[in-house]
Formats: C-alpha cells, structure tokens, sequence
C-alpha cells in the first residue's frame, strides 16, 4: 500500500464560485429551503418528546428514525439514481416527501400524535431522504465543471449549516408562538419548493444507454467496486470514526438543553443556530484552512475540537459557556464532513457515482442512527453527563487514529473515463447476459522483471474487480519459463462489455501500462464463455 500523499495547497479563488452557475445556484436554493424544513422538522419532533417518559431514548430515536432509512436504502437508492432518470426521481421523492409532511402536519394539529406514530412519520420522512441524497449528490457533477466541486461540496455543507442555523432558531419560535404543527407545515412547503425547482431545470438529456443496466446488476457492481476501493474504504472509515462519537452531540442536545441548562424550545434553538453559525463561518475559512492545514493535520485538529467540545458540554453546565463553545463544534463538524464528501465527489467515476455516494451515505446516517440510540441508551443507564465525555473520549481517540490510518488524498487519481481496450472480436454469438465470463491474458515476463510485475499487478487485479470481475488470479505458466496468466471471472457478457465501454479511468488505464510495460511481447486475450448455458 503506497504512503498517503500530502495535498498541495488548494485554494480556490472563491467558495461561492459555484453560486455563478444559474442551474445550480437556483437547486442549491432550493436545497437550502430543504434543509431549512428538515432542520425545523427535527427541532419540532424532539421537543413534542422532552416531557415524555424515557426522554433521553425517544429524544435520540428521532435522530435515528430520519438517520436509519438511509443506512438501510442507500445503496438501493444509489442504484437507482445510477440507472434512472435523476431529475425525475428527484421530483417524485419530492412529492412522496410533501405528502408525508402534509399528514404529519394535519394529525399534530388534530392532537393525534402519539410519540410511536410520531417516529412512524419520521421514519417515512428518513425513507424519502434516503432517496433523494445520491441523486442529487450525483447530479451535482452535471451542474459546475470539475475544478468546482470542492467548493460545490463546501456549498453543501453551507446549506446544511446555514439551515441548521436558521432552521432550529425559527422552529424554537414558532414551536413557542404558534405550536409543532407549524412547523411541520413549514417543512412540508420546502419539499414543494424543491420539487417546483427541479421542473424548472432543463438538463440536457443523456445519449440512451445501449444496455441499460438491470436493478440487481447495478446493487452487485457498486458493492464490488466500494470493497475493492482501498481509497474509498478509508475514507469510509474516516467517516466512522468521526461521526459515531460525534453523534451523541446532536441525539443529547435536546436534553443539554431542556434537563442541564433549562432552556426552552427557543433556547434549545439558539444552541442549533451556535452550531450553525460556527459550521458556516467555517466554510468561509475553509480555503484558507486547506492551504495551512494538510488533509490529515485538518481531521486530528478538527477532531480533538470536538471532542473537548463534548467534554465541555458534560462538565460545564453553564449556558455562555457551552453556546460559545458549540461554534468551534460546528467549525469541527464541517471541516471534517466536507472534507470526506469533496474527497468521495472527485474520486468516485460518474458510472457508479450514486452508488459510491450512497454507501458514504449510508455510513454517515448509519453512524449518527446507531451512535444516537447507544448514547442515549448510556444516558439512560448512567447520566447525561457520562454519555458526553464517554463520546469526548472516544472522540479524541478516533482522532489520533488519523496518524495511523490517514485520509487519502484523491486528487492525483485521473478519474476520467479511459476507454482504451480495443473492442473484442468473437467467433462465437455472445448473448449480453451470458455468462459467466472467463477472460485469460498471457504474459512473457523477464526473470528481472517478475517481482515488480507481480507486484504492478495487484493494482490491477483491484482495478478488474472494481469494474466487475467477481474473481481474480494470476498465476505462472507451469509449461512456460516465463509465463505469466491473468485470469478473471466477471458475471456475464454484458458485464465485460461496460468494462471496454467506459468503466475503467485514466488511472485504471496507468496501472495496467506499468504492468505491461514490465512485459514483454503481446499479450494474448482470451474470452472464456460457458460451453453449457442454462438459458
């Protein structure tokens, strides 16, 4: 495994670049809305179950009802965002979502909202969710050029701190003014909002696909290539180790609030908006952080932050004090989460974008889902208190793992389509869904040149695998001197097709001229297909 690059300098001239772009700029709004009504919505939730019996669990049950459905979906829905129209997916999850909200909204304000049907709606609300994050993750790259998408990602991270700013400041008052039900309502609007936007997008239509790919084949080839990415598995874990600690921040706050501090919903509001603020303030730095701060300097920083945040929060119950203290926290949790997003946007190819952001998906919601119900299950049986530093700790020893385990840069990749394998020419009628499909390559290997050729290989071993082969060998020639085979197994015709037609990327393509470059002669191709097909 190669050492971990050190980043150059990154900065861009400007972290709004992207706002220049009239389709995006009119999405992100939208988005912005969006997430406006989904920070109210929570706020609303949580404060309907403060007084409830067991309140530390329903509170952090709200956190892990929205959270859940993504870690259970997302690769499904990746998938479909990878094979479906993504503006009309979009557009219907959108409508699925007001509709959800509608209802909530009418039986809260009939006072029919028992706090089991109250997580029922949440649930559904994290479903549709679910769905809509990998598409519009994966629509981003269709809207700003490619030398955009740090600050396009960054962007994100504004409308989710710029809402979580806004969000619980507006629902703390209303929820005291006017009642939960208006906030719902409210949330409800934002879904319209973002579904009006997306009818207004024209996107150019991409060329028909010539083999579409099948629902089932695309969920196996986007787990295939996440297993078989070391750069996305680390940066998957990175992920982890930041969000699961980090969670019981956002599952405990309610009740830092409410129980520690005795704040209002207003109150508990203004504690969401300190957390808000810092995370924007941070965005608007973040430049500035990139060129002092290497990738992984930023995550051990970022992460000791926090965590003496959370120490803060169980050991100082004073409320100057810990909103003040809750502004750095938000700078933390956007330095690292936008970091990792902008990291999975400029690496994962477009064929399996969806489904690459649909997995981090699925790790960051699952992190904040499962980490919420184990912090406030530690609350319940401890205090609210030992929960927050038990988090701090695990926090800052998660962030010292960085030294161990870093944050890989991925900006030296060439992720850009390769299409650089001649096109097979077979004697025999290949069905697209024969299979499987054994490809053999030959080599003649130098006896100076063996070790390093077996070593180039494993790069490209990683890269067959990621692009759809099920197996992969090499193995030596036992009749040949200096004979080397390539063997690998991939599930059907169709499969190996997409392979020649646009899955591999520059660097997939510089991984196998090393190897070949250390061999030498042609090599010999072979395409296996099965002499009895079941079909």
């Amino acid at each position: 495994m190669s050492a971990p690059m050190t980043p150059a300098p990154d900065v861009p001239a400007s972290a709004w670049t992207p706002l220049r772009v009239a389709a995006f700029r009119s999405l992100w709004l939208a988005v912005l809305a969006s997430n406006v009504g989904t920070w109210m919505q929570t706020v609303g939730a949580q404060w309907l179950l403060v007084n409830q019996p067991n309140a530390a669990t329903l509170v952090a049950l709200v956190q892990t009802a929205s959270m859940l459905p993504v870690l259970l979906l997302a690769l499904p829905a990746g998938a479909l965002a990878d094979t479906f129209d993504r503006r009309r997916l979009l557009i219907v999850v959108q409508c699925f979502l007001a509709g959800v909200g509608v209802l909530l909204t009418t039986l809260t304000a009939a006072g029919w909202m028992p706090p089991a049907l109250l997580l029922t709606l949440t649930f559904a609300l994290g479903v549709g969710q679910a769905l809509t994050l990998p598409a519009w993750q994966a629509v981003i790259p269709e809207l700003v050029p490619r030398a955009q998408l740090v600050s396009a990602s960054a962007l994100g991270s504004i409308s989710v701190n710029l809402a979580r700013a806004v969000g619980p400041a507006v629902a703390g008052v209303l929820v005291a003014q006017a009642g939960v039900s208006v906030v719902f309502a409210i949330n409800a609007a934002s879904f319209v909002i973002f579904a009006l936007a997306l009818l207004r997008w024209r996107h150019g239509r991409p060329e028909a696909e010539p083999m579409p790919e099948r629902f089932t084949a695309a969920l196996r080839a986007g787990g295939r290539y996440v297993r078989h990415s070391l750069v996305v598995r680390r940066i998957l874990l990175r992920t982890a180790l930041f969000v699961v600690p980090g969670s019981a921040l956002w599952a405990l706050l309610p009740l830092v609030a409410s129980h520690r501090l005795a704040m209002s919903a207003s109150g508990y509001g203004l504690l969401l908006a300190a957390l808000g603020v810092g995370a924007v303030a941070g965005a608007v730095v973040l430049p500035r952080i990139r060129q002092l701060f290497s990738s992984t300097q930023r995550l051990l920083l970022a992460g000791l932050l926090y965590a003496g945040v959370l120490l803060v929060l169980a050991l100082v119950p004073v409320r100057a004090v810990v909103i003040a203290a809750l502004v750095p926290a938000g700078l933390a949790w956007m330095t690292v989460l936008s970091g990792i997003n902008a990291a999975m946007q400029l690496f994962i190819p477009g064929w399996v974008r969806a489904r690459g952001l649909s997995v981090y998906q699925m790790v960051f919601a699952g992190g904040q889902a499962l980490g919420a119900v184990a912090w406030g299950a530690l609350g319940e049986l401890t205090s609210l208190e030992t929960a927050l530093a038990v988090a701090g700790v695990v926090m800052a020893l998660g962030a010292v793992s960085v030294l161990r385990w870093p944050l890989r840069d991925t900006r030296g990749f060439d992720q850009d389509p390769a299409i650089y394998w001649p096109e097979p020419h077979l004697a025999l009628e290949a069905h697209p869904r024969t299979g499987p499909v054994l490809v053999t390559l030959r080599y003649t290997v130098p006896p100076e040149r063996q070790a390093a050729f077996v070593t180039a290989m494993r790069a490209v071993g990683r890269s067959r695998r990621r692009t759809g082969a099920m197996r992969w060998g090499l193995f030596r020639v036992g009749e040949r001197e200096h004979g080397f085979m390539e063997v690998y197994q991939v599930p059907s015709w169709e499969e190996h097709l997409r392979q020649h037609g646009g899955r591999l990327t520059g660097a997939d393509q510089a991984a196998e001229e090393r190897a070949r470059a250390l061999a030498e002669g042609p090599v010999e191709v072979n395409h296996l297909l099965p002499a009895d097909p079941e079909d």
